[in-house]
C-alpha cells in the first residue's frame, strides 16, 4: 500500500474568510504532510499492479473511499493496544474474579460458579439480556461435556463475546460511497464528545489522503463554532459556520456540503447540536439536517455517527435506540474510555441494535480516536 502514497508539502499558511450569505467560511491552507492515493490509470489485464480495484465509470472515487478504508484499518492494527491499554480498567478488575473462579473449576461445582459469573458480567454492565445468554450457553456446553476446564470455559465465554460483535457489529469500516463528497453527521447528546470525536476523525480521514470539509451545525451552543475553528486549526481543515446565532442547523450544513460539492472536497464532516434523545423537538431538526443535506448530494449521509459516552453505561442503550429509531444510525463513536468505563454496555448495544462500533477514543489528543477492533476490545476486558 505505501508504494501507492505519495507525499506532498504545502507551504501556505494564510488564512482567508468569504461569506456566503448568512454563512462564513473559514479557510486554512497549513502546511502538515498529507497523503495522495494514486488512482488506477487503466482496466484490463495489463493493469495487474491494480487488479484489487473493479473497473467501472466510478473507479476514481470508489477506489479512493475503498483505498482510504484500507488505509485506516492497516494503522489502527498498530495503535489499537494504545487505545485498550488505557481503557475498561474498571471492567477489567470488575470480571477479574472470573480467573479464580474458573481456577478451581470442577463439575459439581459449575451452579455456584455460573451465578458467580453472571454476576461479574452484570456488574461490568453486559445489561442482563445478555449476561443470560451468555451464561446459560455456557451451562450448556459445560452439563453436555463440551467444556472440560476453567481454561476451555474462559475461551468459550470471549468466543461468545466476540461472535456477538463480529456478527452483528461487523461492518466496522465507513461506507463513504462513491460519490463526493461522502458526508458524516455526527449526533449525540449533551457533553458526549461530539466535537472533539469530529475534529479527531478529521485529523485521521486528512492523514488518509482526503480533503476534508467541516460543518458547524452546532448552531444552539454559543461555543461550538469556536471549539470546532480550533480543531481546523489543529488538522489544517477549512470550516464552514453560521454567521449569526441561533441559525438553523439544516441551512450550515446544506451551505457546507453545497461548497464541499462544488470545491471538489472528499468528505464533509457535520457537527450537530447535542440533545437529549427525548427532547422530540430537537431530535426532528436531526431529521430536517438529514434531508438538507440529501437534497444536495444524493445519497447523503453517508454515515450518521452517534457518539456514546463509556462511563454512562447501559444508560447509553435508550440513547442509542431512540436515536436510531429517529435518523437511523450507522454506527457508534465510543468515548472517554477511561478507567472509568463500563465496557459490557458495548455489547449490549451491538447485540440490540445490531449496529457496530466504528471507533473509540481515549484521550484529548489528535490521535486519540482509533478504528474499533473486535478482537482486542475481548482481550482488553477477559486479560
Amino acid at each position: 500500500m505505501a508504494s501507492s502514497l505519495s507525499r506532498h508539502f504545502s507551504t501556505a499558511s494564510r488564512d482567508s474568510i468569504s461569506t456566503h450569505g448568512s454563512t462564513t467560511v473559514f479557510n486554512h491552507h497549513s502546511p502538515p504532510l498529507f497523503l495522495r492515493v494514486q488512482y488506477p490509470t487503466s482496466c484490463g489485464s495489463g493493469g495487474a499492479q491494480f487488479s484489487k480495484f473493479k473497473c467501472s465509470a466510478a473507479d476514481s472515487q470508489t477506489g479512493f473511499f475503498t483505498k482510504l478504508g484500507r488505509l485506516i484499518k492497516e494503522k489502527a492494527k498498530k495503535d489499537v493496544e494504545k487505545i485498550f491499554s488505557g481503557g475498561f480498567s474498571k471492567t477489567r478488575d470488575n470480571l477479574a474474579v472470573i480467573d479464580e473462579l474458573l481456577l478451581y473449576w470442577n463439575l459439581s461445582d459449575t451452579d455456584r460458579v455460573l451465578d458467580e459469573l453472571e454476576e461479574a458480567l452484570l456488574v461490568s454492565d453486559f445489561g442482563p439480556k445478555i449476561t443470560v445468554k451468555i451464561v446459560e450457553s455456557l451451562r450448556d456446553d459445560i452439563f453436555a461435556g463440551k467444556l472440560k476446564s476453567g481454561t476451555e470455559i474462559k475461551d468459550a465465554l470471549k468466543n461468545s463475546v466476540l461472535d456477538i460483535l463480529t456478527k452483528k457489529g461487523a461492518k466496522t469500516e465507513l461506507k463513504l460511497g462513491f460519490r463526493k463528497p461522502a458526508v458524516i453527521m455526527i449526533v449525540g447528546v449533551n457533553g458526549g464528545g461530539k466535537t472533539t470525536s469530529l475534529g479527531k476523525l478529521a485529523y485521521r480521514l486528512k492523514s488518509g489522503g482526503a480533503k476534508i470539509l467541516m460543518a458547524a451545525g452546532d448552531t444552539f451552543r454559543a461555543a461550538a463554532s469556536d471549539q470546532l475553528e480550533i480543531w481546523a486549526e489543529r488538522t489544517g481543515c477549512e470550516i464552514v459556520s453560521a454567521e449569526k446565532e441561533k441559525a438553523k442547523a439544516s441551512s450550515v450544513l446544506s451551505q457546507a456540503v453545497k461548497k464541499g460539492k462544488e470545491e471538489g472536497y472528499d468528505i464533509v464532516l457535520c457537527d450537530t447540536s447535542g440533545r437529549l434523545h427525548t427532547n422530540y423537538s430537537l431530535m426532528e431538526e436531526l431529521i430536517a439536517c438529514k434531508k438538507a443535506v440529501a437534497k444536495v448530494v444524493q445519497g447523503a449521509p453517508n454515515e450518521i455517527l452517534l457518539v456514546l459516552d463509556g462511563t454512562t453505561g447501559l444508560n447509553m442503550l435508550p440513547q442509542a435506540r431512540e436515536f436510531n429509531e429517529v435518523v437511523g444510525i450507522t454506527g457508534f463513536i465510543l468515548t472517554k474510555l477511561d478507567g472509568s468505563a463500563r465496557g459490557g454496555c458495548v455489547v449490549s448495544v451491538v447485540d440490540e441494535l445490531g449496529i457496530p462500533v466504528k471507533f473509540v477514543g481515549v484521550g484529548e489528543g489528535v490521535e486519540d480516536l482509533q478504528p474499533f477492533d473486535a478482537q482486542a476490545f475481548v482481550n482488553a476486558i477477559f486479560s
